[in-house]
């Protein structure tokens, strides 16, 4: 199990929660927790593609307690802020950003969490990036655009360890939304494969996300 985190039964289904990393502060309007003398914040699927992939029965999710962290695509906060519970003090995100506006509310969203480093650019430009020191264990991406793995592949090359674990989040409909959506989800795996990626594993995270699929690869360098 995946430190900073818990499978709770809710009901008649399970959920998860991580543990608070800012005590009686909620994110997002996220329901918290006590569990077991801890504070957990309440973390659901609908709103969250990790934490759908983690339910669904993932079984290569990375550890992620005190790793850096590149997160693409951060947009208003809301996974960000779990995967910051996640890490730890001692862990560490760059999260890149694009939209100036959805930027503004994560940052005021997480600025209490001291392990957030909030990136303001386009994830294509990633030379442009500031902030980020090192190489990191960890690339997620999330991000609306027809060249998504490719600019997966751009920013592994430039800032992931060898060895290290890339987290995509394959958008189908937003590569190309006429065509069928396995289709697309072999061609980026291919794409990947190509590029000096070993796939782990792949989660279709319908139906709570349609047409989405989370490819889990280690970066074995090109």
């Amino acid at each position: 199990m995946i430190q900073n985190l818990k499978r709770i039964r809710d009901g008649q289904k399970d959920s998860l929660a991580t543990k608070n990393l800012v005590p009686n502060q909620s994110v997002y309007g996220e329901e918290l927790l006590q569990l077991e003398d801890e504070e957990y914040r309440l973390w659901n699927p609908l709103r969250s593609k990790l934490s759908t992939a983690i339910l669904l029965g993932a079984k290569t999710i990375p550890e992620l307690y005190q790793k850096k962290i590149i997160y693409l695509g951060a947009s208003h906060g809301t996974t960000v802020s779990h995967v910051s519970d996640l890490v730890g003090n001692d862990g560490l995100i760059f999260a890149v950003e694009f939209s100036g506006r959805a930027a503004r509310e994560f940052v005021a969203k997480c600025s209490s969490r001291k392990n957030i480093i909030p990136i303001v650019e386009d994830a294509r430009t990633f030379w442009a990036y500031r902030g980020i020191f090192g190489r990191v264990d960890v690339v997620y991406c999330d991000i609306a655009q027809p060249d998504q793995t490719k600019i997966a592949i751009s920013n592994c090359k430039a800032y992931l360890n060898i060895g290290g674990t890339l987290m995509l989040i394959v958008k189908a409909r937003s590569i190309d939304v006429a065509e069928n959506p396995n289709t697309i989800f072999q061609q980026e795996e291919s794409l990947l494969s190509n590029s000096g990626f070993l796939i782990l594993e792949k989660i279709d995270l319908s139906p709570f996300h349609k047409a989405h699929l989370l490819i889990i690869a280690k970066y074995q360098g090109s």
